[in-house]
């Protein structure tokens, strides 16, 4: 064999070495904040076990977090359960919180000694980057899988019972996933957990194609609110859209490109009462640009509950301003869209 040859093998032996010592930190990392988790219910004479996911630990206190759909599903919306560490310690959870619209959920246990994960930042995140997933596959506790960010940016539609909203900017990786690592984690190279186990595309078929909600400032914030509040306040107009572009005259008038065009109005919604109407253009919301329901969702928060506000509308070709006043979108019901 050549010296060349013989070098390059060395330097994919020393890349292999490389990539295996890193997942094995994280690993050593992460492990410990994972929980299992058995999700019961009460029947007759007892309970019954309705469903299993993973959970990470946020703080030694005891508050744990995971995915909504695994704890407060139509099903499951007096769902208790267990919580197993890796030190071996099964104990019951409680459900503090729920946010199916952002599919994140706050647990508690009795525990004062926890390993708490280190949350870091999706926004840092490149596509390519190595991520190792962390939780509870198939009833498979501590179970750790490899791979790489395929995908930012990404949108799933995530609620219920009526509300649907856009869970935005999803990591997606081919790091393997399966039923019951939804809520664990997913952390980048340095063992910081960037991302919250949610879906697998395509069961039997999805392989490679898995999804995570990211950890970032707005996921942070709606912990917050979980653990403070047990929900999350939004406010909403009551319109479904979608985004498309603005007639060239509009675009001149403000510079804007796009704009969300109003399929729907919501009966009796704040929308119709300030006299908002389907192909109306929602070009911007106090002052600021608004060119797809990502945006017009992003603004509709718990501030803007019973405050007017100005909603800016291309109608006819001619801008105009109106007047609106949000209301809480309410936490059972709402329309089937975030704005």
């Amino acid at each position: 064999m050549s010296t060349a040859l013989r070098t390059g093998a060395g330097r994919d032996v020393d890349a292999l070495d490389a990539y295996s010592r890193t997942v094995t930190r994280v690993a050593a990392k992460v492990l410990p904040s994972v929980a299992s988790l058995r999700v019961t219910a009460p029947v007759a004479g007892g309970v019954r076990t309705v469903g299993s996911g993973s959970a990470v630990a946020l703080a030694p206190d005891g508050y744990l977090l995971t995915s909504a759909h695994v704890v407060a599903g139509r099903r499951r919306a007096a769902a208790g359960g267990s919580a197993s560490f890796s030190d071996g310690r099964q104990l019951p959870f409680t459900l503090v919180g729920a946010d199916p619209l952002s599919d994140l959920a706050v647990l508690r246990v009795v525990a004062d000694d926890l390993a708490a994960g280190e949350l870091g930042d999706a926004a840092t995140l490149r596509v390519g980057q190595l991520v190792v997933a962390v939780g509870n596959p198939l009833g498979y506790a501590g179970s750790v899988s490899a791979g790489v960010v395929s995908a930012l940016g990404r949108a799933i539609a995530a609620g219920g019972s009526g509300a649907v909203r856009l869970v935005e900017n999803v990591i997606q990786t081919d790091a393997a996933l399966h039923p019951g690592n939804s809520g664990g984690a997913l952390a980048d190279g340095e063992g910081r957990v960037v991302g919250v186990s949610t879906a697998v595309v395509g069961p039997g078929i999805g392989q490679g194609l898995g999804l995570a909600v990211p950890v970032d400032a707005t996921t942070k914030s709606i912990i917050s609110a979980l653990v403070r509040d047990g929900r999350v306040r939004r406010a909403y107009l009551g319109v479904a859209g979608g985004s498309r572009p603005l007639p060239p005259a509009a675009r001149m008038l403000g510079g804007a490109e796009r704009g969300v065009e109003v399929v729907s109005v919501v009966t009796d919604s704040p929308a119709a009462r300030a006299g908002v109407r389907p192909e109306d253009l929602v070009v911007a919301v106090d002052a600021t640009t608004v060119q797809d329901m990502a945006d017009l969702q992003r603004l509709m928060t718990a501030e803007r509950i019973d405050q007017a506000i100005a909603v800016q509308i291309v109608r006819g070709g001619r801008r105009r301003t109106i007047s609106v006043r949000p209301a809480e979108l309410p936490a059972t019901t709402g329309p089937r869209t975030g704005g």
